[in-house]
């Protein structure tokens, strides 16, 4: 019963951020249309059936009025249609976006997995042994951290990049040297080009996962199931690890399936300052040529991800912690 009510809440959020997502998109300036046919009117002139047309296929047309609209969108989710893309007309919006998603899910993930798994070790032993030198790591960690993701970026492109020529300044693979395919060339070139993205999400959100670590071992070091587990004469590994870390790591979890959520929207700056060819950057492109149907079909997929990062840090809890069963 309790998993049913949860449940049933996350599919009424699900409905009112899809309803949202219909809604935003069209009280932004500018048309879809217009864009379509200025990319047109390149090859000549367009006539009135033309533009009608598009306007059809674009779910904007004039004949129907906004909630009639908003029934046609619903009907095409339910069967999967997400339309057509503007910036990539006429390429359906599914296929961008299953072409972007594989490079943001292993560019952004994999860094926040990295990133996650250094901050609790870094923070486990910075609470363990408090007051020692590696305390004075923290300062330096929350001071990246607030930097602003497009200047680390852009420092890491000028050092690295123009003056010392160590990596490429943007892309996600060289196009004239390796095609896409499971293989060591194409692997070891999408690696390089993307280690300094990588590089930058690390080091802007270290210090993050480093210091709420640490504070939290700070406060269950003081618990009084620590002393007693002291006074049994136990072995100060196991107490670190299996009473303190332990406990310590619960806030931590919750908030590292909600950033894996976020993992599919990608670091936007980040994608766009190395133009990597992710879901943030094509995001960047959907808003620049008022893509309604490509914005829809990109903020679906981040909102499904994030709510299913929720159910499951809620379904999660009630694993690592039984007292949250109890209270359910």
């Amino acid at each position: 019963m309790h998993i049913l009510r949860k449940l049933g809440f996350y599919l009424v959020a699900l409905w009112a951020a899809v309803t949202l997502n219909f809604f935003i998109p069209r009280a932004l300036p500018g048309s879809p249309v217009d864009a379509v046919l200025g990319k047109l009117a390149l090859r000549g002139p367009v006539s009135a059936e033309t533009r009608q047309a598009i306007e059809v296929m674009l779910g904007t047309d004039s004949q129907g009025s906004l909630p009639q609209q908003y029934v046609q969108y619903l009907g095409n989710l339910l069967r999967g249609d997400l339309g057509v893309s503007v910036t990539y007309f006429p390429t359906p919006v599914g296929q961008v976006i299953g072409q972007s998603i594989p490079w943001t899910l292993v560019l952004v993930g994999v860094s926040t997995v990295i990133t996650f798994l250094i901050g609790m070790a870094l923070g486990t032993i910075a609470g363990w042994k408090r007051g020692t030198w590696l305390d004075s790591l923290i300062p330096a960690t929350t001071i990246m951290q607030s930097v602003p993701y497009f200047w680390l970026a852009l420092l890491f492109v000028y050092i690295l990049s123009v003056n010392l020529h160590l990596f490429p300044i943007s892309g996600g693979y060289d196009v004239t040297l390796v095609r896409p395919a499971l293989d060591y060339p194409f692997v070891s070139n999408a690696i390089y080009y993307a280690f300094l993205p990588a590089l930058t999400i690390v080091l802007s959100s270290l210090g993050g996962w480093l210091l709420g670590m640490r504070n939290m071992m700070v406060s269950t070091l003081s618990e009084d199931y620590i002393l007693t587990a002291e006074a049994k004469g136990l072995h100060p590994r196991r107490i670190m690890l299996t009473y303190a870390a332990r406990n310590a790591v619960l806030p931590s979890v919750s908030g590292f399936a909600i950033s894996l959520g976020f993992v599919v929207s990608g670091s936007i700056v980040v994608e766009s300052v190395f133009s990597y060819p992710g879901i943030g950057y094509t995001m960047l492109q959907a808003v620049n040529n008022n893509d309604y149907s490509l914005m829809q079909g990109l903020f679906l997929i981040i909102t499904v991800s994030v709510l299913a990062a929720n159910l499951a840090v809620d379904l999660l809890y009630g694993i690592i912690d039984p007292r949250t069963r109890a209270r359910g």
